[in-house]
């Protein structure tokens, strides 16, 4: 099992996860959306908030500043994290929209808001769980809309609550974080979420 656990920390790696946000709800919105903005929507979530950052990962690994994709260390956080920010940024100010993308706007909204506290609390030597902040943000997201479009998906719901055990495990597992660690990500990935929840329900 042991083995097995590392493998969701890669899976639910905090980059991938507003790609797989964006897909739940495109899959939701299926008929509300045409071919080429569908794409178009899936294209920029994939180039600006995946490709992008691992892009500067690589720059950011071969000049030293960071050793390894999990980014460990508190001081080596800095800099991804801000990076992440501005992209957020971007993408909910000039393209995922809240007149058009409500829910996903809000959902990458929230996504910045948990960035940004993260990014401060390394200022106090703080460091959260990335991981629990992206997947149970990302429990919450899928459990709104859920509600939002009244659509019966307890098996989804409940297969994203296994997986923040299997990947609260997994970093237990791996040593890179230690409970406090975990429970404070937790809380910067629900609270703007919920927060901003009652703004689109």
């Amino acid at each position: 099992m042991k083995k097995i656990l590392p493998l969701f920390s890669y899976i639910f790696h905090p980059v991938f996860i507003p790609l797989y946000a964006t897909i739940y709800y495109l899959i939701l919105n299926f008929s509300d959306f045409g071919s080429q903005e569908k794409y178009f929507v899936l294209s920029q979530i994939l180039i600006i908030t995946v490709l992008i950052p691992i892009l500067f990962f690589f720059i950011l690994r071969y000049s030293g500043r960071i050793a390894s994709i999990m980014v460990p260390a508190i001081s080596e956080r800095k800099l991804p994290l801000l990076i992440q920010s501005f992209l957020l940024i971007i993408l909910v100010r000039n393209s995922i929209t809240v007149e058009r993308y409500t829910e996903l706007h809000f959902f990458l909204l929230g996504a910045l808001f948990s960035t940004l506290i993260a990014m401060l609390l390394l200022f106090i030597k703080t460091k959260a769980s990335l991981h629990m902040m992206g997947i149970s943000a990302l429990t919450l997201f899928a459990f709104g809309l859920t509600i939002h479009y009244q659509t019966q998906n307890v098996a989804l719901i409940m297969t994203l609550i296994l997986m923040n055990g299997f990947v609260a495990s997994s970093r237990l597992v791996m040593k890179a974080h230690s409970s406090k660690e975990l429970i404070i990500g937790i809380l910067l990935g629900t609270i703007p979420q919920i927060l901003l929840l009652f703004l689109w329900l």
